[in-house]
């Protein structure tokens, strides 16, 4: 590169390689403007008796904060509980892992109740989602449960 060249910004489709790269520069980033360097995946999933999920629950630990990242449960099994149930494991075992509190977040159409339910407070919104939605965010502390 010359010194009249400057670099341009490359636009693409997904990149599994830059997402490693930038999740491994924020943590480092992270780690040193926080002191804490401990992070933990967490994961719940309930299967039938023919071993095809149920549903299932992703998060991570970090510094005392357990952050859910996906919720789902088959459209024929949500009456039975089983969110409730992932939930609930989920927060014991963040509790186990030394958490106090948790946040999550649902799009309107998605189960922003459910976390209320659940004793999940509204923490923000953020408006102008696809079909006139927002995507709310919910925190609830899990000190002494």
């Amino acid at each position: 590169m010359t010194a009249e060249e400057k670099p341009v910004p490359a636009v693409g489709g997904s990149d599994a390689a830059l997402t490693e790269r930038l999740e491994h520069e924020l943590d480092a980033f992270n780690d040193a403007a926080t002191d804490y360097a401990e992070r933990e995946e967490l994961s719940v999933k309930v299967t039938d008796e023919g071993g095809q999920l149920i549903g299932g629950l992703t998060a991570s630990t970090w510094g005392g904060l357990c952050a859910i990242e996906l919720l789902w449960v088959r459209e024929d099994s949500r009456a039975g509980g089983w969110g409730a149930k992932l939930l609930r494991a989920a927060e014991a075992e963040a509790v186990r892992r030394g958490c106090d509190r948790i946040t999550v977040s649902s799009y309107t159409f998605q189960a922003p109740g459910f976390y209320q339910r659940h004793g999940y407070a509204e923490v923000g919104r953020v408006p102008g989602m696809p079909g006139g939605h927002a995507d709310v965010y919910f925190f609830k502390k899990l000190a002494g449960e």
